[in-house]
């Protein structure tokens, strides 16, 4: 009987392989190594733990290789940071000060090679325990797991006036004292008691948030709004803290929330001033690089051979001729800090922009920057 059994499976293994079922065929490629992959790979149960939230302090970073605007924003693992391979040069300053820090990279799935190729870059870096989720974004759907938008898709959905829910997770005292603009409060504690609150669509989209990285009301929600049978659920991990943060405008419930498109205001302990007016501190400005680089935008308004030595990670180059025909091309959802190498042509910036667009919110580097190395140093005035 034991005979039959083995023979019976065998033959089933056969049949499969030979009709190639896309079962058998992901489970292979997951497991055998093709050309050009990167030589560590790991699977689904290796992966869930570095992505469940509350995110721990010992998770590995997870980083998403593909795309922002067509691929991260409007869908990725949840705790994951993106960083575009055909960006990553620009963008290594993400990764963990830590060599030996596990970092896990990931993409579109078995086809896709971004992952691979970002993970051998970190490689030549020095980083030495390095891993690539094959079966990327792909697989993690196919699990059933829940699936986070950015900050940016969250806000264009916002100002675009999609036709979305989107639901602040935390209790009630919390919300009162400040929310993201049009959210409605369902607390995760009185979920079963506020479902009447919810869409009778159930294909229309909600997203949920809470307090952060560090807190899995948000999560906990949007799997029992799954339970109930809404299928378009999605989180923003980050939440309210992140937000508040980064766009500086939050919405106190009963108060008129700001008009979509409106440039936010900065919150007050992000951005110091310098002793120039218009300018940034120094110690402001390399922290907001340190900690939350995506705060600003960064115009650096020397010439272009010059920035080609070098220049702030992320940071877009306008020359300072150019500027006043490229007003309208400057960020409207962020703070702009106008750099340079003696703070004379970010200043000059900063007062162009002024003249003749006063609703702009403009700062202006005055210090003496130097590059070299793909570093930069900073010496205040």
């Amino acid at each position: 009987m034991k005979l039959l059994v083995i023979v019976n499976s065998v033959a089933a293994l056969s049949i499969a392989l030979f009709f190639h079922t896309p079962e058998v065929l992901a489970q292979s490629a997951a497991v055998q190594s093709r050309e050009g992959w990167y030589r560590h790979i790991v699977e689904f149960d290796f992966v869930k733990p570095h992505a469940d939230l509350p995110k721990d302090d010992k998770a590995a970073l997870l980083v998403d290789s593909r795309p922002a605007a067509r691929r991260y924003d409007i869908g990725h693992i949840p705790t994951a940071i993106n960083i575009p391979e055909t960006q990553f040069d620009k963008h290594v300053d993400r990764l963990p000060a830590d060599r030996g820090a596990l970092v896990i990279f990931y993409c579109q799935g078995f086809e896709c090679d971004l992952s691979h190729k970002s993970a051998f870059k970190a490689e030549a870096l020095g980083y030495t325990n390095v891993k690539v989720y094959a079966g990327g974004q792909p697989d993690w759907e196919a699990k059933g797991e829940l699936v986070a938008i950015s900050q940016a898709h969250l806000r264009k959905l916002i100002d675009d006036k999609a036709d979305f829910m989107l639901i602040d997770s935390r209790p009630e005292r919390t919300f009162e004292k400040g929310t993201i603009p049009g959210a409605v409060n369902i607390s995760d504690g009185k979920f079963d008691k506020m479902t009447d609150k919810l869409p009778a669509d159930r294909n229309k989209m909600l997203v949920f948030f809470c307090g952060g990285l560090k807190c899995d009301l948000s999560s906990k929600s949007a799997v029992k709004a799954r339970a109930l049978g809404y299928r378009n659920v999605f989180v923003y991990p980050e939440g309210h803290p992140a937000w508040l943060a980064a766009m500086g405008v939050g919405a106190t419930p009963g108060a008129a929330a700001p008009a979509p498109g409106a440039a936010p205001v900065a919150a007050a302990s992000a951005i110091e001033p310098g002793k120039e007016k218009g300018s940034i501190s120094v110690a402001s400005f390399e922290r907001i690089l340190r900690e939350n680089p995506s705060q600003i935008a960064i115009i650096d308004v020397r010439d272009d051979k010059d920035v080609k030595k070098g220049t702030f990670p992320g940071a877009a180059n306008i020359p300072i001729n150019d500027l006043e025909k490229k007003l309208a091309s400057l960020p409207k959802d962020k703070p702009i800090v106008f750099t340079c190498s003696t703070g004379a042509r970010s200043g000059e910036a900063y007062d162009t922009v002024k003249l003749l667009d006063g609703k702009i919110q403009a700062y202006f580097l005055d210090a003496d920057v130097s590059f070299a190395d793909g570093r930069y140093t900073i010496r205040g005035r």
